[in-house]
């Protein structure tokens, strides 16, 4: 059997027992990253544990991983700044002056907004609460799309959760470790999300095929969105609030109807994942429905309870006359059945 030398000193080592040993790592490390990779990952306990102890081991290394590119991306972004910094200067003014007139307009309809609120009695939704985070690793390919963000549930993230970044929905939270969570995008094929046209108030399904642009699924009518037309999530089904930004409509290739994702404006480094609890989940089901009946209502007056119908008893049969006893007369309604009477002689009737 070869032999090797050993920098210990005079230990030899096998060949053959250090490529058995390197192969059996290698084979462990492999089936735990196929466990870790399965979609159902966090909805069983068999695969959920070696999924978030994959996150959380793949979280700090991903992490320096992407230090490099950040730095550089961070620098090529200041050498920009510095020499377009009068056109952005220029470009940041005009944006200024427009954003003055707008919040002179978004006041004024805040406070008409407010009165009518007091008026109707309406009651607003609670502010959502939120945490911060930064994507430390981005997981991109034709079957998976998903990002681990360094915050987990010892910050009150659950599975569930929207993810945004400062342009719009990202996508959700799909599994939270303690400091270590996975985002689920909204371009994975695994990803449904309902959302609305703001122009039409049309609802859809965005759908993920794995491509840079989601399509938009189950519209009704053929005039329901139109080119460039804003994408809101709905909140159907409690899952979501309603009206994150989602994208712009566009015409795709195929002739299908996609959208362009507000959050591709520029890169995602940090992100906000809101702590939003389901709607579904926030009422209880025995005090919508309550067992017993609702007590009357004071003052109101009362109506007496419907009259029972009640099937008249069968009518007894009559018997046969005997025989030698007298008929009854008949009724004039059936004179048909009795004979008719003779007619009296005439006075001066023949012999």
């Amino acid at each position: 059997m070869p032999l090797r030398d050993n920098p210990l000193g005079e230990l030899k080592v096998p060949l053959t027992w250090t490529a058995g040993i390197a192969f059996i790592v290698v084979l462990i490390v492999a089936v735990a990253a196929l466990l870790s990779d399965r979609r159902e990952a966090f909805d069983t306990d068999e695969y959920g544990n070696p999924r978030t102890l994959s996150d959380r081991v793949l979280a700090p290394v991903g992490e320096i991983a992407s230090a490099p590119g950040r730095l550089t991306g961070q620098g090529v972004e200041g050498v920009r700044g510095y020499f377009f910094a009068v056109s952005e200067n220029r470009r940041l003014r005009e944006e200024l002056e427009k954003a003055r007139r707008w919040q002179e307009i978004a006041v004024s309809l805040q406070d008409t907004n407010e009165r009518y609120r007091a008026i109707l009695g309406l009651k607003t939704d609670p502010p959502i609460p939120m945490a911060s985070a930064r994507v430390v690793t981005d997981s991109r390919g034709p079957f998976a799309q998903s990002r681990l963000a360094n915050a987990g549930t010892e910050r009150g993230i659950k599975p569930g959760n929207p993810v945004m970044s400062e342009n719009g929905l990202i996508g959700r939270v799909v599994g939270a470790g303690q400091d270590v969570s996975r985002i689920l995008l909204l371009t994975d094929p695994a990803s449904r999300t309902p959302v609305m046209i703001d122009r039409t108030n049309s609802r859809a399904i965005l759908t993920g095929d794995g491509g840079p642009n989601p399509r938009l699924e189950y519209l009704r009518g053929s005039a329901a969105v139109r080119e460039g037309d804003v994408i809101l999530t709905s909140g159907d089904g409690g899952l979501l609030p309603r009206g994150l930004p989602v994208g712009v409509a566009v015409r795709g290739l195929d002739g299908r109807w996609r959208v362009a994702l507000a959050a591709d404006k520029a890169p995602v480094d940090y992100v906000r994942i809101l702590l939003f609890e389901d709607f579904t989940q926030l009422a209880r089901t025995q005090n919508l429905t309550p067992a017993g009946a609702p007590p009357p209502t004071p003052g109101a007056e009362t109506l007496p309870p419907p009259p029972r119908l009640v099937a008249p008893p069968p009518t007894a049969a009559t018997p046969a006359p005997k025989a030698g006893a007298s008929a009854p007369a008949a009724s004039p309604a059936r004179g048909g059945a009795t004979p008719p009477a003779k007619a009296p002689p005439s006075p001066g009737g023949g012999r």
